[in-house]
């Protein structure tokens, strides 16, 4: 395992830790960037992961997209959030069980073009490293 993909692990521990202990109050340093905390089970071992990502809030649910900070490949969370059928959702001290539901085609890119990068467009430097399509997925009330 790379250096940079260990410091990534290691810090997405802390994020969680943070996020756990003070129910989301300090999780994203800034009033205009939201951050959730998602608990899927594991692909490979089917025990709980958790991490916290970036979402944004719209009429159909949650949206999460996975840069993995420009990463080659989709991150480890959204690989397992395509393997379930509910997600457990920690918005800061409410906790909920989401239907995941990943975009795809026309949906996504409208998705990815109109809402993130018009509410977040910071984002696009992450897709650009990436150098793939970035995977949208909709945290949608069951």
């Amino acid at each position: 395992m790379s250096f940079q993909r260990r410091l990534t692990r290691v810090g997405n521990r802390i994020g969680v830790w943070m996020y756990r202990t003070l129910d989301g109050r300090l999780s994203s340093g800034s009033k205009r960037v939201t951050v959730l905390m998602i608990t899927t089970p594991g692909r490979r071992t089917g025990l709980p992961r958790s991490t916290c990502v970036r979402y944004l809030e719209r009429p159909e649910g949650l949206v999460v997209w996975g840069t993995g900070s420009g990463s080659p490949q989709d991150p480890d969370w959204f690989q397992n959030l395509r393997r379930v059928t509910v997600a457990h959702v920690q918005l800061r001290d409410r906790h909920v069980d989401l239907r995941p539901r990943e975009l795809h085609g026309d949906e996504r890119d409208a998705m990815w073009r109109d809402v993130i990068l018009a509410e977040a467009p910071e984002v696009e430097k992450f897709a650009r490293k990436a150098g793939r399509t970035i995977p949208v997925a909709v945290l949608e009330r069951g």
